[in-house]
């Protein structure tokens, strides 16, 4: 399942993954390992608010930065 593009969701991985001092290459390698076909584009796509993000990648990138999924929602009210 997708989860709606949302801008400010982007900027969350974007903040939360150079709080990690991760490139986006080296998250996308992680995601790749654990299953994920997406490329460098797709996620840097993602972190600008221009395309969605699916469940499963969201469940990736919380095990891979070690937060919680309250971190990539902070800020975002509910519709």
């Amino acid at each position: 399942m997708q989860i709606l593009n949302q801008k400010i969701l982007g900027q969350n991985i974007a903040r939360i993954r150079v709080k990690a001092n991760l490139t986006q290459e080296d998250v996308v390698a992680q995601l790749q390992l654990l299953g994920s076909p997406l490329s460098r584009d797709g996620y840097a796509s993602i972190e600008t608010g221009r395309a969605n993000i699916f469940d499963s990648d969201l469940v990736a990138l919380k095990q891979i930065f070690g937060v919680d999924f309250a971190d990539f929602f902070e800020g975002i009210k509910p519709s």
